[in-house]
């Protein structure tokens, strides 16, 4: 506040500065709102009735000194002028300037006693200064943001910064609720089932080429059918001869065990486990007697109507390989050419 000294006259002028001061946040930006404020405690002291200011004692003596009324840092007379209080202590409007007023973040000048004064986190900014430096616009009352560079307006950071809503097409603000997925972004209200059209929000949902599905939506209309139970497979299953069961659905037909994850084979179109078929289908090896089931080495020989393991396939006499050889039948005996010929 900005007195004028004035002794002859009961009158006097007094000059409000205004100053913008933060109030809040909303949405992830910064507010200013106008508030008239003081910087310092000031007050009146030009009533001409007070006996200081005519020179006189409390008791009618005068009192030459008592008088005077000067500035408190550089001593000259106030009389007709502007002065401004300072913890009760009158200050020219030059030494209060020097000595009190802030520097402009912007510009760097002094903000004058008679100036709006904006300030944000411990730095001031003359009205005409306090702008978007992108695109110069005013921010009082407006919201902003703080970057390396300086302030910038909403509307300028969004632009710049700020991802779109795949669905709207419109900007999302920051502070606002939204959802990412698979590098997209949409508002919150804008994330809908496509078969319902009902938002998913912050409730699972399941992908189906591009388009997204709450769980009641993709069990009822989207998701395939389990082979075994007929219920709706959603999550991991498997596959097989162009159809599909739940993990714990597929089974071997002959013992039931689980087979998702193991070797099996089929028989008839119907799936069974390695020691199911060896038991019920598989050929027994003429050497070892036991199954060829095809897993492991896997190869085997077959000659009429008798099938070996590959490492089975040897000479009933000397034990050599004949696989890759020639060999000779003997009854129920395959020999090697030199047994043969010993023979």
């Amino acid at each position: 506040m900005v007195w004028f000294y004035a002794p002859d006259s009961d009158a006097s002028v007094s000059e409000n500065p205004s100053v913008f001061s933060p109030v809040g946040v909303l949405g992830g930006f910064n507010y200013l709102s106008l508030n008239t404020a003081e910087r310092h405690r000031r007050t009146n002291c030009s009533d001409p009735a007070d006996p200081r200011r005519r020179g006189e004692k409390r008791g009618g003596q005068p009192d030459i000194m008592s008088d005077r009324f000067d500035c408190k840092n550089c001593d000259e007379s106030l009389y007709g002028r502007k002065y401004i209080q300072v913890e009760d202590n009158p200050h020219c409007i030059p030494c209060y300037d020097r000595l009190y007023a802030n520097t402009c973040q912007q510009c760097k000048e002094v903000i004058g006693h008679n100036a709006k004064e904006l300030f944000y986190e411990d730095r001031h900014y003359h009205e005409h200064c306090f702008r978007c430096f992108r695109c110069e616009r005013s921010l009082a009352d407006e919201p902003f943001t703080n970057q390396d560079e300086g302030l910038v307006c909403s509307d300028c950071y969004c632009n710049e910064f700020s991802s779109k809503c795949v669905a709207c097409d419109k900007i999302v603000m920051p502070g606002s609720r939204m959802l990412e997925y698979g590098g997209s972004t949409w508002h919150e209200d804008c994330f809908m089932c496509h078969g319902c059209e009902k938002p998913i929000g912050a409730e699972a949902f399941i992908p189906d080429k591009n388009n997204y599905y709450c769980v009641p939506c993709y069990e009822g209309r989207v998701a395939p059918q389990c082979s075994h139970c007929k219920k709706a497979l959603t999550k991991g299953g498997v596959t097989y001869k162009d159809e599909v069961w739940h993990k714990e659905c597929f089974l071997c037909t002959g013992c039931k065990i689980p087979l998702a994850g193991q070797p099996f084979t089929s028989e008839g179109g119907c799936p069974y486990c390695v020691k199911c078929f060896s038991s019920l289908y598989a050929k027994k090896c003429a050497g070892c007697n036991t199954a060829i089931t095809g897993f492991g080495d896997g190869k085997y020989v077959s000659f009429e109507d008798r099938q070996w393991h590959q490492p089975c396939f040897k000479c009933s006499r000397c034990s050599v390989s004949l696989v890759g050889s020639g060999f000779f039948p003997d009854r129920d005996q395959i020999l090697c050419t030199d047994c043969n010929n010993d023979d």
